[in-house]
């Protein structure tokens, strides 16, 4: 009877999907909240007039990654794909990219360093405009996209552990462990700094992010092979919604092997969409912000409703194999 009832539980655990997200938008609203804070005194008081808008809105490229076309490439490259020591092989530069392999070939296999510092250009330009609604709008995005090039399952085909049977490990290692313990993280990451090379610095997060990539999946499977099923899951009621989920030891122990891995890259992303805002800042010429409008347009408000609109009605997926 015993072990009939252990069957039992396992299948459930096998058959109840796991919550998914991107970072979780948990965490990506975490860290460009936590951004604002590193910014220097000309722009800090800006910025926290507005933390509510930067915060809540860092999740919005996820929610359009299902309603606008070509929008899900901006948030990774599979730098696989290019084949070996691909990131030491590939152009920085877009042009140069797009040269040597076609631009269809890029946004098939994703786009998000060179996205990041199309971004800095639009943030740039929207200081220079004082456009209210444009710096908003770009700060959270731009926070969105930095976040993501700093994941490494964001830099790899296998970006959910589909092609070596750790299905999952996406929502695990991004949402699952900063949820439970980032509260104990160190997120003093110190006064953001002027960007010199935006586009190299969008390729150095991604070379960070990728070469951690062996380590998230070696960890998860050896760990994987020590912990029984029913133990290596738990339930937890979200929502009113009972939810299959990574247990809480297992996602201590795995933590552990990582060794502050998730941590690292969520400082990283922190300092790092800090010091583009306040790059895109200076090279717009250090406008004044403290004359800005106070607040965002008719037009902006409409635009947002809609956004949220369309994702309350469109499906919700990670991508899949072949997408």
């Amino acid at each position: 009877m015993a072990r009939t009832i252990k069957a039992i539980l396992i299948l459930l655990i096998l058959l109840m999907p796991l919550r998914s997200y991107s970072w979780g938008f948990y965490a990506h609203q975490r860290i460009n909240r936590l951004a604002v804070f590193s910014l220097p005194p000309e722009m800090v008081g800006f910025y926290k007039k507005h933390i509510r808008y930067i915060t809540e809105n860092a999740v919005n490229p996820d929610k359009r990654r299902y309603a606008v076309e070509g929008e899900a490439p901006r948030h990774y490259i599979d730098l696989d794909m290019y084949g070996d020591s691909a990131l030491h092989k590939m152009p920085r530069l877009w042009q140069q990219a797009v040269e040597k392999y076609s631009e269809d070939t890029l946004l098939a296999y994703g786009i998000v360093p060179w996205h990041i510092n199309f971004m800095k250009y639009q943030l740039t330009q929207a200081f220079k405009e004082r456009n209210l609604d444009k710096i908003l709008r770009l700060s959270a995005d731009i926070g969105h996209y930095i976040a993501d090039a700093c994941v490494p399952l964001h830099t790899t085909s296998n970006y959910n552990g589909q092609l070596t049977g750790q299905r999952g490990i996406h929502a695990f290692w991004e949402s699952r462990l900063p949820e439970l313990f980032s509260d104990n993280y160190d997120f003093f990451v110190g006064q953001a700094n002027y960007v010199t090379n935006p586009q190299l610095r969008a390729w150095d997060l991604v070379a960070s992010a990728h070469t951690a990539l062996d380590s998230v999946l070696h960890f998860e499977r050896q760990l994987t092979s020590e912990f029984d099923e029913e133990k290596k899951y738990s339930f937890e009621l979200r929502n009113n919604l009972t939810t299959r989920v990574y247990s809480r030891a297992f996602s201590e122990a795995y933590s552990r092997k990582l060794n502050g891995q998730v941590e690292r890259q969520m400082r990283l992303a922190i300092h790092t969409v800090a010091s583009f805002w306040y790059t895109a800042w200076v090279d717009a010429g250090q406008p004044s912000l403290g004359t800005l409008a106070n607040t965002l347009t008719p037009e902006e408000l409409h635009r947002l409703e809609m956004e949220k609109k369309d994702y309350e009605m469109g499906p919700h997926k990670l991508r899949e194999e072949g997408d």
